[in-house]
């Protein structure tokens, strides 16, 4: 038996107008709810890179200040804060202000631009030399000018979502660790 298949074509077949424009409509409110939570997304993105950076570039710090032997900074590059990037210098030849190394620097990062940090990174201030920063020495520990014991916090903000923040914490044992407030309030402080 040989069947013949035929196609009958009618009037409503296909999509009218209507319908397309429907179907736009929908694909329109879907894009515009969730265009924040993409934009939020990326911030988080962008707070958490600047974050791991920073704490990458210290740990390159303090293993070149072990394998060195000698005082190595992370450092603003400029004076008002942490917000135009930092510098990891090696040389360090004064324990005493105003602390002075050699020209050798070993990583820097610009502009993190639109990420920030919270207080100006008032964090990391040596108490007797007024300067930002963090100086390891030999051992790798993290210390002031006059060789006071440094454990504190930097707090990343982002431009764009006020309540979005992460700290940046370095314990007593020099390990760091970045903490999100939202999430984990208890361990942050």
């Amino acid at each position: 038996m040989n069947k013949h298949y035929q196609h009958v074509s009618t009037p409503e077949s296909g999509f009218s107008l209507l319908e397309l424009m429907a179907v736009v409509l929908m694909i329109a409110i879907m894009a515009v709810i969730t265009m924040p939570l993409l934009q939020e997304q990326v911030a988080v993105r962008e707070i958490d890179s600047i974050a791991r950076r920073f704490i990458a570039h210290a740990h390159f710090a303090r293993q070149l200040a072990l394998y060195r032997g000698e005082l190595v900074t992370l450092s603003p590059l400029a004076d008002h804060g942490w917000e135009g990037g930092w510098a990891i210098q090696s040389g360090c030849v004064s324990r005493k202000p105003p602390l002075q190394c050699s020209a050798k620097q070993w990583l820097s990062h610009g502009h993190i631009h639109p990420v920030y940090f919270k207080l100006g990174g008032k964090q990391f201030i040596d108490p007797h030399s007024g300067k930002r920063g963090i100086l390891f020495n030999a051992a790798g520990a993290a210390k002031t000018a006059q060789g006071g014991f440094v454990a504190n916090r930097l707090i990343l903000g982002h431009s764009s979502h006020n309540s979005l923040e992460r700290h940046l914490i370095l314990g007593s044992g020099g390990r760091w660790r970045i903490c999100d407030p939202a999430r984990d309030a208890k361990r942050c402080h």
